[in-house]
């Protein structure tokens, strides 16, 4: 798979993206994951931006309520209990492993970028330093890949209930 294999993104997709993040997206080339209510949740972006700025973050989280719950889970201490249970527990570090490497994998379908070769997201493979990029991946690729994705997604409120994110005003 390349960018160019990819399907357009749809054109009111991207306008529903820039009204959730208060400025033009960059580098999209698929919306995901979607909320419940069906807006653009997760957009999976270019390892290397079209102004040639180096992306690491192939899945970046773009509904502010999904946004709004995950930085409460930040704030409650979530990562720091996280990266601890990563230095004691053998399994949770090979799994967390190999969802860097499915990170890996995945951005490389979309080209090589030699400034970020081996770096992947969210503090991916030893620590937890975005919980952000870590939902995104697991709501990009479905459950079983990132295990820590999984926990912080399920930990979420249904941050859908109180209406579509596209009724939000984005200051």
């Amino acid at each position: 798979m390349t960018e160019s294999s990819l399907p357009p993104v749809d054109p009111a997709d991207l306008e529903r993206v820039e009204q959730q993040l208060g400025r033009l997206p960059r580098g999209v080339v698929e919306i995901a994951a979607r909320c419940p209510c069906g807006c653009p949740a997760v957009v999976r972006t270019l390892p290397r931006l079209p102004d040639g700025t180096p992306f690491p973050t192939s899945y970046y989280a773009t509904c502010p309520r999904l946004t709004g719950a995950i930085g409460t889970l930040e704030s409650q201490g979530m990562m720091r209990e996280m990266t601890d249970r990563l230095a004691a527990d053998p399994e949770l570090a090979a799994a967390y492993r190999a969802a860097h490497d499915d990170y890996l994998r995945r951005r490389a379908e979309l080209g090589d970028v030699a400034e970020i070769s081996g770096v992947s997201a969210g503090g991916m493979p030893d620590r937890v330093k975005c919980l952000h990029v870590l939902v995104a991946h697991s709501m990009a690729v479905g459950p079983g890949i990132n295990p820590l994705g999984d926990e912080a997604l399920s930990a979420l409120p249904k941050w859908w209930l109180n209406g579509c994110c596209s009724q939000m005003r984005v200051e």
